[in-house]
């Protein structure tokens, strides 16, 4: 390739304009594509938390003339349903591009050059389109952990909890990003922050819907996530707990008691982190949101094929903002997980291999935790001054990159 076509495909690939506009027709086609079959189902359970929290009906109970299953989303959720249950079709294509511009916008926070933001885009896109088709909110949730490590990495702190308790109060997710709190400069701040949202998030759906049908649904929501965890880790779920205890107990072949891997992982993370208390490098920092974004799909019961967006833009901060160049072992590793990850689903992977190991033994999760552990084991590592990463490493010469935004 000539140095001058050279320019433009970097040009091109490093613009935000591309990425953006690429994202929002992929979430349109998918949208259109899957609009008429099973997968909308879950963007109906969605819909009706709406409706049936304005018409005071339990909200976790199965409703077979609107959909299969039952929601096991927050009661805040009836309010952010809301405009795009209102909206008709219109609001199922709203729904979806809000998801991808939303995770877009996060990334592009991140203290990275444009060109690695874009990466980090193109790395999460196939994740991306697994969760448009099943029209769920993965993307969001990812963005929220995302946004919640920038804005403290602003000195944002008050707002950064907004992201943490909304994270919460949706589906639990969003409760890992407490972790950030290491990171925090202002840490009175971030509690006072973590109070005042936990109280306007918490009575904001009762402006709604009423203070006594709210705090029922709180009782109702506890029991249907009693039941959902009871039902993802039975071995009769094959589609669920796609999870570090998901895939050992498929890899056994009987129920297990997922209480020491559990242990195992939460020591990990929180020795990991506790050790980076206070990181002075962005390399570090960013070691930590990627740490955070894996660890949520790994060890929780929740975790479909579709969460995997979460843990790839994981993966991807991780690999991409490594300084350079590259060791052997990354590139291996990163290959690794992107090919037997997320790229299994695809014809580019042997269909003998997907159907009769990658599924039934849920080994979409092996790769991301081997990523998950080397970058546990970079942060256990003590780092030396010459061995902290310059800004200079991640970002463009004189850049700020704390400081770029869209």
């Amino acid at each position: 390739m000539a140095n001058g076509q050279q320019n433009v495909f970097y040009k091109v690939i490093g613009s935000k304009y591309f990425t953006l506009s690429a994202w929002v027709l992929i979430a349109v086609f998918f949208t259109y594509k899957f609009i008429g079959y099973h997968a909308i189902n879950n963007y109906l359970i969605f819909k009706y938390t709406y409706f049936n929290a304005r018409l005071g009906q339990n909200l976790y109970l199965q409703y077979p003339q609107y959909y299969g299953d039952s929601n096991h989303y927050g009661p805040i959720f009836s309010v952010i349903m809301a405009p795009f249950a209102l909206l008709g079709t219109f609001g199922i294509y709203l729904w979806q591009v809000c998801n991808v511009v939303f995770l877009f916008l996060a990334i592009r926070q991140l203290p990275l050059t444009s060109l690695q933001k874009n990466l980090i885009c193109i790395i999460c896109t196939e994740e991306l389109i697994l969760s448009l088709k099943e029209f769920q909110t993965n993307g969001a949730i990812a963005a929220l952990l995302i946004f919640t490590w920038v804005l403290v990495e602003k000195r944002k702190d008050f707002w950064a909890t907004l992201f943490i308790m909304l994270g919460l109060f949706i589906k639990l997710y969003g409760v890992i990003g407490v972790v950030f709190f290491l990171l925090s400069k202002q840490k009175k701040q971030f509690i006072a922050g973590m109070a005042v949202w936990a109280a306007v998030l918490f009575v904001l759906p009762m402006l709604f819907f009423g203070p006594l049908f709210v705090v029922n649904s709180y009782a109702d929501w506890y029991h249907s996530l009693v039941a959902k965890n009871a039902e993802n880790t039975g071995m009769g779920a094959p589609n669920q707990d796609i999870s570090v205890m998901g895939m050992m107990r498929r890899i056994v072949g009987h129920p297990i008691n997922i209480l020491p891997l559990l242990l195992a992982g939460l020591g990990l993370f929180g020795i990991s982190n506790l050790k980076n208390y206070m990181a002075p490098d962005v390399r570090t920092r960013l070691l930590m949101l990627a740490s955070c974004l894996l660890f949520v799909v790994l060890f929780s019961t929740g975790s479909e094929q579709c969460t995997y967006i979460i843990a790839f833009a994981g993966v991807a901060i991780w690999f991409i903002s490594a300084p350079r160049p590259y060791a052997t072992w990354q590139i291996v590793l990163f290959v690794f997980a992107l090919y037997f990850g997320s790229l299994f689903r695809t014809d580019i992977f042997p269909g003998y291999i997907k159907t009769n190991f990658m599924l039934p033994y849920a080994l979409k999760a092996l790769p991301c935790l081997l990523v998950w552990l080397a970058i546990t084991g970079q942060l256990l590592v003590k780092k030396t001054a010459n061995q902290l990463l310059s800004p200079q490493s991640v970002a463009a010469p004189n850049v700020n990159p704390t400081h770029q935004t869209i």
